[in-house]
């Protein structure tokens, strides 16, 4: 890998905090998916949400720091509630992809950008 080349990353967010009646954040998060329709899968309860996508970025520290902010930005446009996130998990294309084969990665779906139940 040269400098300044992007490498592509595979981004789990988890987010959490005061229970909302499930409609909502199901609502909400089918917004996010229309804003970013890039992300890969999206699972939600009425008190926390996973969102899973790939990120391109030239260092972890820059996917990581992207990620860490999606929440945050699309809270008030795709009306998201005012949770935190509690989790984050970054590997790169090669670690995600022996974790699949290994069977300790959830498969890419084919339905991406699916919003579904926990």
């Amino acid at each position: 890998m040269t400098d300044g080349e992007s490498r592509m990353w595979h981004v789990t967010v988890t987010v959490a905090g005061d229970a909302h009646d499930p409609s909502e954040v199901r609502s909400g998060l089918e917004r996010l998916v229309e804003e970013r329709p890039f992300l890969l899968t999206v699972r939600y309860r009425e008190d926390r949400a996973e969102v899973r996508y790939w990120e391109q970025a030239e260092e972890i520290l820059d996917a990581a720091s992207l990620a860490l902010r999606l929440w945050n930005e699309h809270r008030g446009s795709a009306g998201l509630p005012r949770w935190e996130v509690i989790g984050l998990e970054v590997l790169d294309r090669d670690t995600f992809y022996m974790r699949v084969d290994e069977g300790t990665a959830p498969r890419p779906i084919a339905d991406a950008g699916a919003v579904r139940p926990y």
